[in-house]
């Protein structure tokens, strides 16, 4: 088994017409003289190009339509983030009877077309922030923007195996926050040897009878503190030198097919639930060269605002978030980010006009 392997799955999306835009009817004339990538036609001007379409991107593509900013959303192949491969969303306001993941992403999506956001169900290929217009090539397609919004999420390191992504969301989860009440006593398992794999299991002792904590090494790496409560905790059961070959059951999790890493050997054991908690991964391939991450590979924000160290460029969502990873707070973040380049390009705007009229007088 490796940790790090991500298993291909086929898209929530598949089936979904590509939509790739030109310049709109009464759209400021592209610049004819710029390189457009694979000579496919014209670059498309925005005042704000938002890339990604979970909470976070379609929030701040609902905010920002809404301020009259005509927004285009760049939203990725597999659009809607992670909630597209989550089932029954039981916590986001609104909803107390629950919503499915994917409905829940429709809806936001429907609101924000509503509102006048433009959808480009493309990939961000590769960017130059190195001025403004800011210039992002997607599919082929050159948009070049006065402000960017970057929430393109991070993704669940799962553990590549064919059982896992087929019972995931029937019994296989990512997610203790989300998650975890279903498995009210319920004996469940959490694979992972970090912080997050002892945080979350400590968590889950609230709903579940018995948690069973796997890890593939002889030792965890997370906190000594961490590995204390674990350890100590009535509830839960440390299965070192362990690793997953296999989720067991068809139609929901029924077990686990456990190996051993210290001797020879298999085992199973009966469950219902099983938590990957061996990471996430910011999706920040495009903008790495350009905008500062922290340690984990996150992108950065100036803490008080969602503003990034490149002026005009701002960040929301799960890409720099690695502490909620909620899909509330991305949606609050892609409304401050939102709110954010708007009042950034207004203040532009405001500083540019005044050497505007000074060299429209001076040219009569």
């Amino acid at each position: 088994m490796n940790d790090n392997a991500t298993p291909k799955t086929q898209s929530p999306l598949s089936g979904l017409n590509l939509t790739i835009l030109a310049p709109a009817e009464g759209e400021a004339a592209p610049v004819a003289a710029a390189p457009v990538a694979n000579g496919s036609g014209h670059p498309v001007a925005a005042r704000v190009v938002i890339v990604g379409s979970g909470p976070a991107g379609l929030t701040a593509a609902i905010y920002a339509a809404r301020a009259n900013l005509e927004p285009i959303v760049i939203g990725g192949v597999v659009g809607g983030g992670q909630l597209m491969i989550t089932s029954e969303v039981e916590n986001y306001p609104g909803f107390p009877e629950g919503v499915q993941g994917p409905e829940l992403m429709g809806l936001f999506r429907k609101q924000a077309e509503r509102f006048g956001a433009r959808i480009v169900d493309a990939d961000v290929d590769r960017v130059d922030l190195s001025g403004r217009p800011f210039r992002l090539w997607a599919a082929g397609i050159e948009y070049r923007a006065e402000a960017v919004i970057v929430a393109t999420g991070a993704e669940a390191i799962w553990l590549g195996l064919e059982s896992e992504t087929r019972l995931r969301g029937r019994g296989v989860s990512a997610c203790a926050t989300c998650d975890g009440f279903f498995f009210r006593d319920k004996t469940i398992a959490v694979v992972g040897g970090g912080d997050s794999a002892l945080e979350e299991a400590l968590f889950l002792t609230r709903f579940a009878s018995k948690v069973h904590l796997i890890h593939r090494r002889d030792a965890f790496r997370g906190s000594k503190i961490m590995q204390a409560r674990a350890a100590a905790h009535p509830k839960i059961e440390l299965h070192l030198n362990r690793t997953v070959e296999e989720v067991l059951g068809d139609e929901h999790v029924e077990g686990l097919r456990l190996g051993r890493t210290d001797e020879s050997g298999e085992e199973t054991l009966p469950l219902d639930g099983l938590f990957v908690a061996i990471g996430h991964r910011p999706n920040v391939a495009a903008f790495r060269d350009w905008l500062t991450t922290d340690e984990k590979g996150y992108l950065r924000t100036d803490g008080a605002t969602t503003a990034s160290n490149i002026d005009g460029v701002f960040v929301a969502g799960d890409v720099d978030d690695h502490r909620y990873r909620q899909a509330v707070t991305a949606a609050g973040e892609g409304c401050r980010a939102a709110i954010d380049a708007e009042r950034w390009l207004e203040a532009q705007e405001a500083h540019e006009a005044p050497r505007a009229a000074a060299g429209a007088a001076t040219a009569q």
